[in-house]
């Protein structure tokens, strides 16, 4: 009797201890930086919610940084932070403008440079211990690029990733999200716990400098420290649910071991990428002084984790994103689902972003015969994602700290102070659009007729004031960012 051999191939996802993975690509694979992310996820690197990339020997973004030393650090802010036991709140005052060459002298004066230390594991213990002593000075979110502009590979300022289209649709650049911003960082200066603006991925590069460390728990365990921290910190989660997107929230990596909240570490060297992934909690701090570059970007896989991102409850300001361009351009087979509130699958954490899709591949078709949107367009509405200081209120434990203002840009545009009716990203239809033309020809003819009137009145009137042409940049202004 012939006996049959059933055999069954079951899926093992890659890296399941989810520890930080480490890559080193060669030039030809450094090329393409998105299918070279499809390779990283295929190997797990997701899994522990952030990876390293050591570029090719011999890649550098820029030739020489000689020549940084006048560029202006309009708000640098000073790193308050209170706490103990493992468990610190930061926040965060503006200080005055300070050019790269100040910052630079300031990090390395006697009262903010770097401590003696044996090794990393030293430093980091000096780093905890001495966490609410001396405030140091970071220059975080500085609007613009310290790459040479005919540099293509892994390029921050042009990733050509999905998260184009955001501009691309909705002519819409968020500083910081679909702009690159620079950090200038001394000795102790940290970055809190936090998932990226909407669940996005980030790149980061230390562009040169002291080193960064880091500490990354796995998005199949965000949920845990979410718990963790909302245990530990309860008014500000009765303040705002996603409290934790205020980047003010610090927990050591003793706390997280006590209560089994699963982590790893890593330290980037100058000359060194870092990848988050969706949903990814990390935090870090910088060693000495050092300048960073970083911005977000999304792959197909993301969509569905911006879909459930939560939100700040608290400040207009947060950064929002519409979901319904992603999901009617890549899903749209689940958009009329999506559109009625249906489409509510739990997401795998463990699942690595595809090579490509009929719909991906449609639109990067699409945008290769379409000519580059410039950002200089007069439709293009600035938006910015920046930390909170001393200008807006912020809830703490037990007390009220003031918190966060805007963000004036080093080599790129300044946010213009426009009127927003929401403080998320939307996108209009065609018909939407066309309708919207309509509008703004019959005013700008009633307009014509308002400002006719008024000119032959102020020939009668000597000293009438003309402000047709100031009431119509604020209506254009308006109507652009409503």
């Amino acid at each position: 009797m012939a006996h049959l051999l059933l055999v069954i191939k079951v899926y093992t996802p890659a890296n399941p201890t989810c520890k930080i993975m480490t890559f080193r690509p060669t030039m030809e694979e450094f090329k393409d930086f998105n299918q070279y992310l499809v390779y990283m996820e295929s190997q797990g690197a997701h899994r522990a919610g952030l990876a390293k990339v050591i570029p090719p020997k011999g890649w550098k973004p820029r030739r020489t940084y000689d020549d940084i030393d006048d560029l202006v650090i309009h708000a640098p802010i000073q790193q308050m932070v209170a706490g103990q036991s493992g468990l610190f709140t930061q926040y965060n005052i503006q200080k005055k403008p300070l050019s790269v060459q100040e910052f630079r002298r300031l990090a390395n004066s006697d009262q903010y440079c770097t401590p003696r230390y044996l090794n990393y594991e030293d430093l980091e213990r000096k780093y905890w211990r001495n966490l609410t002593f001396v405030s140091p000075i970071y220059g975080a979110d500085v609007s613009g690029s310290l790459y040479d502009e005919d540099v293509e590979e892994w390029n921050i300022g042009h990733l050509n990733s999905i998260l184009d289209v955001i501009e691309e649709d909705c002519g819409v650049s968020i500083q910081g999200v679909n702009t690159p911003y620079l950090y200038f960082g001394m000795w102790k200066t940290s970055f809190s716990w936090h998932t990226e603006d909407m669940d996005l991925y980030s790149i980061n590069y230390l562009h040169f400098g002291e080193p960064k460390s880091w500490y990354a728990i796995p998005p199949e365990h965000g949920k845990r420290l979410e718990r963790l921290a909302t245990g530990f910190f309860p008014n500000s989660f009765k303040g705002c649910e996603a409290f934790l997107r205020h980047k003010m929230t610090l927990i050591s990596p003793s706390i997280l071991k006590k209560y089994g909240i699963p982590f790893d570490k890593i330290t980037q060297e100058a000359g060194e990428f870092m990848i988050t992934f969706p949903y990814g909690y990390h935090a870090g701090f910088n060693h000495g002084f050092n300048c960073a570059e970083s911005t977000n970007f999304a792959s197909v896989r993301w969509i569905d984790y911006g879909k459930v991102a939560t939100q700040c409850t608290c400040s207009k300001d947060m950064v929002k994103i519409s979901m319904e361009p992603f999901v009617k351009r890549f899903q749209p087979d689940r958009y009329a689902t999506w559109m009625l509130g249906k489409d509510s699958a739990p997401i795998d954490h463990t699942l690595a972003t595809p090579s490509t899709t009929p719909e991906l591949q449609s639109w990067l078709q699409r945008r290769r015969k379409a000519k580059p949107v410039s950002k200089g367009s007069t439709h293009s509405r600035m938006r910015s994602k920046r930390l909170r200081t001393t200008e807006e209120p912020v809830a703490l434990e037990s007390s009220s700290v003031l918190g966060s203002s805007k963000r004036r840009g080093l080599g790129g545009p300044l946010a213009p102070k426009v009127r927003r009716s929401v403080g998320e990203t939307t996108c209009r239809t065609e018909e939407e659009e066309e309708e919207e033309e309509e509008k703004e020809k019959k005013q700008e003819e009633r307009e014509a007729e308002s400002k006719h009137n008024q000119n032959h009145n102020s020939a009668q009137l000597p000293g009438k004031r003309q402000t047709d042409g100031t009431r119509r940049s604020y209506l254009t202004l308006w109507l652009l960012c409503a």
